[in-house]
């Protein structure tokens, strides 16, 4: 295993190089660090925005140029993990919003570009998962189970996601087989949250 900071741009280098040397081949890519600040545009600093930006943009950006070539060798696919609020605003996490767009551009641009070349590349936009992603927002633990709550009460399936219908949407995309004719998709799991007309 290696343990790479995806913010410092030599140890996502190192990170690529030590699965080359390991592996000798890629087939797969898995673009899924990130975290959530809380912040709106009155009170984001442009610190917020470079830490934000760096981890959940600029990572994926780095990881895709350093791993295209060996996919491109293996016919292999990428699966960029985007989230709901790449393609739904949500007041109050501005910069994560927009790292998430910048995901979801990511994922459509390099899809056509590398479609003719035997490369899918999709993403998966979840929804209110449980993760610890939300430790990061600000959250004590009792805010966190009463915002849950309302979530459970207010989309559509009435229920919050978690980790693993994420990992089987992945697998999914990843499968050379199962979706083979599938590239440049944003596959949300979210229980209908992006076709809802939810704000909070």
């Amino acid at each position: 295993m290696v343990i790479a900071e995806m913010s410092c741009e030599e140890e996502v280098t190192n990170l690529v190089d030590a699965t080359i040397k390991k592996f000798d081949r890629l087939d797969i890519l898995v673009n899924n660090a990130g975290f959530a600040e809380n912040g709106t545009i009155e009170e984001t600093s442009l610190e917020q925005y470079d830490r934000i930006m760096k981890v959940n943009a600029r990572a994926v950006f780095q990881m895709t140029i350093l791993c295209v070539p060996h996919l491109i060798a293996t016919r292999g696919n990428i699966v960029n993990v985007s989230s709901v609020a790449g393609t739904r605003s949500i007041p109050g996490l501005l910069v994560y919003c927009l790292s998430k767009s910048a995901v979801d551009q990511m994922t459509a641009c390099t899809a056509l570009e590398l479609a003719p070349k035997g490369v899918r590349v999709n993403s998966v936009n979840p929804g209110v998962i449980v993760t610890e992603i939300y430790k990061g927002v600000g959250r004590t633990k009792d805010q966190y189970d009463k915002y849950i709550e309302h979530k459970r009460e207010v989309l559509p399936m009435r229920r919050v996601g978690d980790a693993e219908e994420v990992a089987q949407a992945i697998a999914f995309l990843a499968s050379s087989t199962s979706a083979s004719f599938i590239t440049g998709e944003h596959l949300h799991i979210d229980g209908g949250e992006h076709a809802a007309c939810l704000t909070t």
